[in-house]
């Protein structure tokens, strides 16, 4: 788990081009939507992507992507308990 939280934090940041935010300024627990780092229903699409892409697990509503999406740890353990690879 935290591998995978380490590595989630590295893409957050490359793909949401967040210039001034490092892994350690991520709080695994925090709110990640809407929280301090500013991610947006079009950040969110952006990850969606890249999660389907690299770890072959959909989030296929919204409902869902809520759940899923309330902080860096449940998004982990959303991939650890879904991931097919």
């Amino acid at each position: 788990m935290e591998e995978l939280l380490k590595e989630l934090k590295n893409k957050i940041i490359d793909i949401l081009d967040l210039a001034d935010v490092t892994p350690d300024d991520i709080n695994e627990d925090e709110q990640l939507v809407g929280g301090a780092l500013g991610i947006d229903s079009i950040d969110v699409l952006e990850l969606v992507m890249m999660i389907e892409k690299d770890y072959s697990v959909k989030i296929d509503s919204k409902e869902l992507g809520a759940k899923v999406f309330a902080s860096l740890r449940t998004l982990a353990q959303y991939i650890l308990d879904n991931r097919t690879t």
